[in-house]
């Protein structure tokens, strides 16, 4: 369990990237809140990605400090990543204005795929707390997992929003390794079944 200080410093390192993201907003004498698109829904990919790579690290690096520390608050990390894709919504909708401007571009793939992203990371971020571990017991982990798909989604709507491939790629690329490393690893070590 973090002690209190801790979790204000943890949560206090994660809301910087938003209130520096805020606080340039009213010096931009030309700003609107699709400025603020962006950055938001970068660091929600970015946090993701960082909570998503924490198993493979561990394993990779068992005695780094590091990697020991982002694996104890690898939960508050993932709830970053909730939160700011929260209010890349939030800004999204202020710069749509409209619920009509917003149903009117829902079928491209590069919008419904960041729908489709933050609807699977809803339940995963409502359950990511003591209590909701506690209530669903071993079904926790399953609801966890929805991260993985709400991740390679991420990937999509990212890449498909103004051509960010390259930005999405150098971003995803890292855990798309860890995780096919990590994938590699179990397969290697099924035990094998004897011919006899």
């Amino acid at each position: 369990m973090l002690s209190t200080r801790a979790k204000l410093l943890v949560w206090s390192v994660l809301a910087i990237p938003a209130v520096v993201a805020v606080a340039r907003y009213p010096l931009s004498p030309d700003g609107w809140w699709g400025d603020l698109l962006h950055p938001t829904g970068e660091w929600s990919a970015r946090f993701i990605i960082l909570a998503l790579a924490v198993t493979p690290l561990r394993q990779i690096f068992p005695r780094s400090h590091l990697v020991y520390l982002l694996s104890k608050y690898r939960r508050a990390i993932g709830v970053a990543g909730f939160l700011y894709a929260l209010l890349h919504l939030l800004f999204y909708v202020l710069d749509m204005e409209t619920v009509r401007a917003m149903l009117d571009e829902l079928g491209a793939p590069s919008i419904w795929t960041g729908w489709l992203a933050l609807a699977l990371l809803l339940p995963v971020g409502v359950a990511s707390n003591d209590a909701g571990f506690r209530l669903l017991k071993r079904s926790w982990k399953r609801i966890q997992r929805l991260a993985y798909p709400a991740a390679i989604l991420t990937l999509a709507h990212w890449a498909l929003v103004h051509d960010g491939l390259t930005a999405a790629l150098v971003h995803f690329t890292p855990l798309v390794l860890l995780q096919g490393w990590r994938i590699f690893r179990i397969i290697n070590q099924r035990p094998s079944r004897s011919l006899a």
